[in-house]
């Protein structure tokens, strides 16, 4: 069955109520038991276990007066926490304030409610604590969830069911959402064959049906598995932290320079002419199954509503957008440095 199909078939399921679809089947589950545990030994053990928090103002030399900052929210598990980094800058949200608050020319305020360890239907309580104050709804939301939907073998249809479910809250509020989807588990070095094989399918074929369920609720995704698999395959060493598990802060860097520019073009501050479709960089309109199928398997590919209706259902806009070097912002951008114990 090719990937757009079980990708349509698990978001249907999530939307419909319908039970779990296995993502990679259940065959050798001792074998892959046996190679859990041996992973579990080798993985997340360089890690301290703390996350630095990094909220708080960035660009304030953009202040105006009377002017709002715009609001930038994290949410998601310990790769939106930026959990495996020391300094608050070098967590995403931090690379993703700073950014955004050049593109703008605008101060923005950060601020993050991921949790380390978090599966999907934690988003539910993250959600709630964004939405708890009506005025101060944030401009927009990024969440990087799902690898810990696949190591806890969380039934695909529930954890996109939560996804979607958070991505409408969020956007009848009034928020724009970006989704940066399911990474590639199968580029954890310490992961031996056949768990390899089965974590990089399962964690592409829950991509893929997180990017159908995310657009038909009105936010964008980027894809984050195939963006860091060839490079963390290639450099290991520089792009994984020291627990062998979570990016490093060259990883973190790589991730945020591909999400950036679908944050600005959410805001409306990417050129007009960067939102029509690129034939030279294989851009256009697809199904959206076939759209999220295609991101999954593509480096940093954007996926966005386009057509509500077409031969084949809902139709969306593929887009490959030329990445944004990202720096570290200074220190005293953050009005914030301490850190936060993970879970």
């Amino acid at each position: 069955m090719s990937r757009a199909r079980v990708a349509r078939r698990i978001a249907a399921g999530a939307a419909y109520g319908g039970g779990g679809i296995g993502l990679a089947g259940a065959a050798a589950m001792g074998l892959l038991l046996a190679e859990v545990q041996l992973a579990k030994r080798h993985v997340g053990n360089g890690s301290s276990g703390r996350v630095p928090v990094a909220d708080g103002l960035y660009g304030t030399a953009y202040t105006v007066p009377d002017e709002p900052p715009l609001r930038l929210t994290m949410l998601g598990d310990s790769t939106a926490a930026g959990q495996g980094v020391h300094r608050a800058g070098q967590t995403p949200g931090a690379l993703l304030a700073s950014g955004l608050s050049a593109v703008a020319e605008r101060p923005v305020e950060l601020h993050n409610v991921a949790l380390p360890g978090a599966t999907s239907d934690d988003l539910d309580r993250q959600v709630a604590l964004v939405l708890a104050n009506p005025a101060l709804v944030p401009d927009i939301c990024v969440i990087m969830i799902g690898a810990n939907d696949v190591t806890h073998r969380m039934p695909p249809t529930r954890s996109v069911r939560h996804l979607s479910a958070a991505v409408r809250r969020l956007r009848t509020a009034g928020a724009e959402v970006v989704v940066g989807t399911c990474p590639d588990l199968g580029t954890v070095e310490r992961v031996q064959q056949p768990l390899r094989w089965l974590a990089r399918r399962a964690s592409r074929q829950l991509a893929a049906a997180q990017t159908i369920g995310t657009v038909e609720q009105g936010g964008r995704t980027v894809s984050l598995g195939d963006l860091l698999g060839p490079e963390f395959e290639a450099n290991p060493r520089e792009l994984f932290g020291p627990d062998n598990y979570h990016p490093s802060a060259e990883g973190y860097a790589t991730a945020a320079m591909a999400v950036l520019p679908t944050v600005c073009a959410a805001l409306g501050l990417w050129p007009a002419e960067e939102e029509r479709p690129d034939v030279s960089r294989r851009e256009g309109f697809l199904p959206v199954a076939r759209a999220a199928a295609e991101a999954a398997s593509e480096p940093g590919t954007e996926v966005t509503a386009a057509m509500p209706t077409g031969p084949r259902g809902p139709w969306a806009l593929l887009k490959r957008r030329r990445r944004r070097r990202v720096q570290e912002p200074a220190p005293q951008q953050s009005s914030v440095s301490s850190t936060r114990s993970a879970p």
